[in-house]
């Protein structure tokens, strides 16, 4: 087999290939072989059909039969042989036609990752923004906590008012006759919650319990029953309960109920795990500024398969923090075209960033030594509470190896950076400040 490569771009390669003859009439014999035990010609028995008469009625599916192969075979030895690794689906560009007798050539390109020379990658100079701890935001995240263990409770309150919870029976009525679906008992309604035909809630504000009361509203034009949009009607309605919304006290029974000893030991947790989040937010945003520092000294193109492949790790990831949440990618309103066009450019900054960072790797000579992957391994399990050797089953897989030694060998390379940067501190601009209290 005769391999030439061309170099297209630092991104991509073309390899011609040329399959000898032999090799040619012996996928052919395979394919006429595999044709002849189904194949049916008046005159002629399942697998007796000779060579010549099946040349001439099944030709054209031998020859593409035999062609998958023939590429198959010689394009994955093509690379491996060149010593090129594809960082995404060979594509055959132009190909010949199979023929006995005669040598097969064909042409595919494939993508491949650049090879890098880091430039200007010591002695970056990087803003740091301070973390600036606000005392408000224990107050903020305690009301929260005690807002999420409200309860509904019956009041001693005579009338009901909205933010309150109503049980009610109803009959609605249109022209003084019963319509379907249009009563209920027991119904439990949170007044302002909009859940009903507008009009509806508003009216129940201020009843009694056990009074009973009609209520007059009209459909919307747009009611999803045909039959009843844009008419007028008349609901029968007894408030049978009212119940409010409880909030409990923020005090140390509260702190109990979170696994506290006591509100003080609650509060210092709470302002523990704030600093501890606010400090990773401003590592991870100098990280990020590093990158794009970084980025904008070295300017290159990156393979498209790497950007698919890592918008796909995106969405993957992104998809199940909205399943724990119950949501899904349909409920925002999007899908996969228009994620992919949502986040294309950060999938290409991520892209970029784990090159750069593979290059200096090389550059520097840096290496994972097996006690650091056994260390993270360790870790693994003790932040998991999964048995270490669960962990280390796991990582027997190469695949899954070959990561964590690329996630420990790119914190390296970013320590290094950081340890070689000149990093200056600076003020957190103020409505940042006021975005992280809301988002806490």
């Amino acid at each position: 087999m005769n391999v030439t490569v061309e170099v297209l771009s630092p991104i991509k390669k073309k390899l011609s290939l040329e399959i000898p003859a032999e090799t040619v009439d012996a996928e052919l014999d395979k394919a006429y072989k595999k044709i002849a035990k189904t194949a049916e010609i008046k005159g002629f028995r399942k697998g007796k059909v000779p060579r010549k008469i099946l040349e001439q009625n099944y030709g054209p599916r031998a020859q593409y039969d035999a062609a998958g192969p023939l590429i198959n075979n010689s394009l994955y030895k093509a690379l491996l042989d060149n010593e090129i690794e594809a960082v995404s689906q060979p594509e055959v560009v132009n190909s010949g036609v199979v023929e006995a007798g005669k040598p097969f050539t064909y042409e595919a390109e494939v993508e491949v990752r650049p090879e890098l020379t880091v430039k200007d990658y010591t002695g970056l100079e990087l803003e740091k923004e301070k973390f600036v701890f606000d005392e408000t935001v224990v107050d903020q995240q305690l009301e929260q906590m005690a807002n999420s263990r409200m309860q509904l409770e019956v009041t001693s309150r005579k009338k009901a008012r909205e933010g309150d919870t109503v049980i009610i029976d109803f009959e609605g009525f249109i022209d003084d006759s019963p319509f379907d679906n249009g009563a209920a008992t027991d119904f439990e309604l949170s007044l302002g919650s909009n859940s009903f035909i507008p009009g509806f809630e508003d009216q129940i504000v201020g009843m009694k319990r056990d009074q009973e009361k009609d209520i007059t509203v009209t459909f919307p034009e747009g009611y999803g029953a045909k039959e009843l949009a844009g008419k007028p009607a008349v609901f029968k309605v007894k408030v049978k309960e009212i119940k409010e919304k409880v909030v409990p006290k923020i005090d140390d029974n509260l702190a109990k109920e979170l696994d506290a000893e006591n509100l003080a030991e609650l509060k210092e947790r709470i302002k523990e795990n704030t600093i501890e989040q606010g400090t990773q937010q401003a590592d991870g945003q100098l990280q990020e500024n590093l990158m794009n520092a970084l980025i904008e000294k070295n300017e290159f193109d990156v393979p498209e398969g790497m950007v698919t492949n890592q918008l796909h790790h995106l969405k993957d990831s992104f998809t199940q923090r909205l399943k724990a949440q119950g949501m899904s990618l349909e409920m925002l309103g999007m899908n996969e075209e228009t994620f992919a066009t949502t986040y294309r450019d950060m999938a290409v900054q991520q892209v970029k960033g784990e090159l750069i960072l593979d290059a200096i790797a090389a550059q520097e000579n840096m290496t994972v030594e097996d006690s650091e992957v056994e260390a993270k391994m360790e870790e693994y399990a003790a932040n998991s509470e999964i048995p270490l050797d669960q962990v280390k089953k796991y990582f027997e897989n190469q695949s899954a190896l070959a990561g964590l030694k690329g996630q420990l060998l790119q914190e390296r390379v970013t320590k290094f950076l950081l340890d070689n940067a000149k990093i200056t501190e600076v003020e957190p601009k103020k409505e940042e400040i006021d975005s992280d209290n809301e988002e806490s």
